[in-house]
């Protein structure tokens, strides 16, 4: 069977512009209603789809969290270029952890982590997702049981080198959270299986500016762009960057 690729998007609206980052494994259909919604509000948004993102699950562990942080910078440049002076940037998950080395790098207006790792305690919870991905995708290719069970002993045993490298990487961002000045809204879901919820708190008692607020989502789990509290999260993020003082540059 043939896989549609996704792609990504970019909602045109209004002046201000939001840049959304999809989590490990993930791609632009996590924060795709997201977008609509803040599209309808008069904000654009755009998200990119990361190298070894939307595609073969062998084609992930060929790439790594520098080649992301590229991707990140490269969507961030592309919303310059397209004249947004203006940009918050959310994201989910691994892509939290862009969000947050994005605001300690290049100026931005606000950042939004959601759900978003600190402490590379949950390796097992990974490797399980990337597991229930790279399985899942090859039942959608139409391969056996048998076939599917061969390839995903050959895949995990070539994944750790990229798994490391993702804990390196989680590290690196926890060490500059104290150099962060952005406005701030933490997002955590309260039942979230893959990620030490207790990173949330981490950002929030660390993070630089005073301008901050955390938020926790007692009925959703990881993804919680596309969980049951969707709609009270996409109006939490509305009334964030709504609070904003959108008058200065910066």
């Amino acid at each position: 069977m043939r896989i549609k690729t996704p792609e990504p998007f970019t909602f045109e609206a209004g002046p201000r512009a939001v840049l959304l980052l999809h989590g490990f494994t993930g791609h632009s259909a996590d924060v795709r209603m997201l977008g609509r919604y803040l599209q309808k509000r008069g904000y654009t948004s755009h998200a990119p789809i990361y190298r070894g993102h939307g595609v073969a699950p062998e084609a992930l562990i060929e790439t790594t969290p520098d080649d992301w942080w590229e991707d990140t910078l490269a969507a961030y440049h592309h919303l310059l270029a397209l004249g947004y002076e203006q940009i918050v940037v959310a994201g989910l998950s691994l892509g939290g952890v862009l969000s947050l080395k994005l605001a300690n790098c290049e100026k931005v207006k606000a950042v939004i982590p959601m759900c978003t790792p600190m402490f590379f305690d949950n390796e097992q919870q990974l490797t399980g997702a990337y597991i229930f991905f790279a399985r899942q995708y090859k039942q959608l290719e139409g391969k056996d049981e048998a076939t599917i069970d061969q390839e995903m002993s050959d895949l995990l045993k070539h994944s750790q080198p990229l798994f490391q490298k993702i804990g390196t990487f989680i590290h690196e961002v926890r060490e500059m959270i104290d150099m962060i000045y952005a406005p701030t809204f933490v997002v955590q879901a309260r039942h979230d299986e893959i990620i030490n919820p207790e990173s949330a708190t981490y950002i929030f008692d660390h993070i630089a500016t005073d301008e901050k607020k955390i938020i926790w989502y007692e009925q959703s789990s990881h993804v919680i762009t596309t969980d049951i509290e969707r709609d009270k999260l996409h109006d939490d993020i509305y009334d964030f960057i709504e609070s904003l003082d959108w008058n200065n540059a910066y």
